[in-house]
């Protein structure tokens, strides 16, 4: 499904370079996650943190998976009208018997948080981790590593005038996070820019290229076209990059272009391009509909007035723009016109406005943070039409959270949903039930319990 004209116009992001002031907030290095950073051998490092090679502004994302509540399966067998399966085998004359997951309803999730809601991470067991958020609510997650999600991360901590260190997961304790000290400086800044695609649309944010190059030492590596001479350039030493034919043509700061290819840097093996907006959350350009990037500096503050802008309050791509989050709520509308308010689950397992709505818009992939969405509606085949914070309307299509695959929107119902320390009633509303999905921008209050 395609964006509408209208839709697809509000998303041509335009930006002013002159608006710009002349020491922006990533200078000072207050956009990059920092924290303490203790191991299992007693020791501490506190410092500017990159996270598995792909994190290192509070913008950015922690890859995690996450396990569902049994309540969350139970009502989705009873909306759908399904019995709890089961499989039994005999054994040397005893009969073994146990309940099986129905396969069209995974118990076990992605889940993502962006790194600014972060209070802090302790590892459990093995791959577990406790994550803590600035609200106070916990949530077991698994954190995933690596550009695809598929390994344990490792942790780099840049001890201000000191050497980096790096800490394997197995050798992790736990991870404070906190907002870096006025007088600390990193070696280097967080990539940010503008990127354009094929069809004219731009988004403004944090950039990691080839979704792994993400600070201005990182280097680019290619050869001349024209001549066999193998470069590597660092990303600070960059204006803007943009794909040719066959590879990439690099503008230089000091002047000049090159043209080079022959390395997945800089043709069809680059793995795309991915922004992480503050205000939105994080956009996924794949190499084939990537036409352009421009590096600049972040702006220093987030425009269109005082006090909380779609979930983003503050100093832009600073920790204090991030609060940890809150229970969603809102109010669902059925093809028959029930409506129905309380706390929602959507696709039955994104509970808060930290966790992220998955879509695909003319081959982009979006990952919105739900604090900026206020309605979705249901297409009439597949997909949904995403209204935002600050008006924008997306056509979403592709993934789960907006297609026939979406396991449906829980709804706490009843006396007992709002009630302190009381047990919600839960009740799902199927996918093809739902006419639309208005989400309440305060959403529920806060709380300390675990899980979703």
């Amino acid at each position: 499904m395609l964006p509408q004209a209208t839709g697809w116009t509000l998303l041509r992001w335009t930006l002013v370079l002159s608006t710009f002031v002349a020491a922006p907030a990533s200078a000072q290095g207050t956009d990059r996650i920092w924290g303490r950073v203790h191991t299992t051998e007693g020791e501490v490092h506190s410092g500017f943190i990159r996270w598995d090679e792909t994190a290192a502004s509070w913008a950015d994302i922690l890859e995690a998976r996450k396990e569902l509540p049994e309540e969350n399966y139970f009502a989705w067998l009873e909306a759908h009208d399904r019995e709890r399966a089961t499989r039994t085998i005999e054994l040397r004359g005893y009969r073994i018997t146990w309940d099986e997951v129905d396969p069209d309803f995974p118990m076990e999730v992605l889940s993502r948080v962006r790194f600014g809601h972060l209070d802090s991470l302790v590892v459990l067991d093995g791959d577990h981790a406790e994550v803590t958020l600035r609200s106070g609510r916990r949530l077991r997650l698994e954190p995933r590593g690596g550009s695809r999600g598929n390994s344990s991360p490792d942790v780099h901590v840049e001890v201000p005038r000191e050497t980096e260190v790096e800490v394997e997961w197995d050798e992790l304790e736990r991870v404070v996070f906190s907002t870096p000290p006025p007088t600390a400086y990193p070696a280097a800044r967080r990539l940010h820019g503008t990127a354009e695609d094929g069809n004219g649309n731009r988004v403004a944010g944090y950039l990691a290229w080839d979704l792994d190059e993400i600070l201005e030492s990182d280097v680019l590596n290619g050869r001349e076209t024209r001549r066999p001479n193998e470069r590597r350039i660092r990303f600070e030493e960059i204006r803007s990059l943009t794909r040719t034919g066959r590879g990439t043509r690099v503008e230089l700061s000091a002047g000049g272009t090159l043209e080079l290819d022959g390395a997945n840097d800089v043709a069809r093996g680059n793995r795309g391009l991915r922004i992480a907006d503050p205000r939105l959350g994080v956009v996924v350009m794949p190499w084939e509909h990537l036409k352009a990037v421009r590096f600049h500096e972040a702006g220093d503050t987030v425009g269109g007035g005082g006090g909380t802008n779609g979930g983003i309050r503050g100093t832009f791509g600073e920790r204090s723009g991030f609060d940890g989050g809150r229970l969603l709520a809102g109010t669902v509308v059925t093809h028959e016109g029930e409506e129905l308010q309380g706390r929602l689950r959507w696709d039955a397992d994104e509970a808060g406005s930290w966790d992220i709505l998955n879509g695909e818009a003319e081959g982009i992939e979006y990952e919105i943070e739900f604090s900026f969405v206020r309605r979705i509606e249901p297409g009439d085949e597949d997909g949904a039409t995403v209204t935002l914070a600050d008006g924008r309307r997306l056509e979403l299509a592709g993934p789960r959270d907006v297609s026939s695959d979406n396991k449906g929107v829980m709804v706490a119902t009843g006396e007992n949903s709002g009630a302190p320390g009381g047990s919600p009633i839960w009740r799902l509303i199927p996918w093809d039930d739902i006419r639309e999905v208005r989400f309440d921008p305060g959403s529920a209050a806060p709380d300390s319990s675990e899980g979703p």
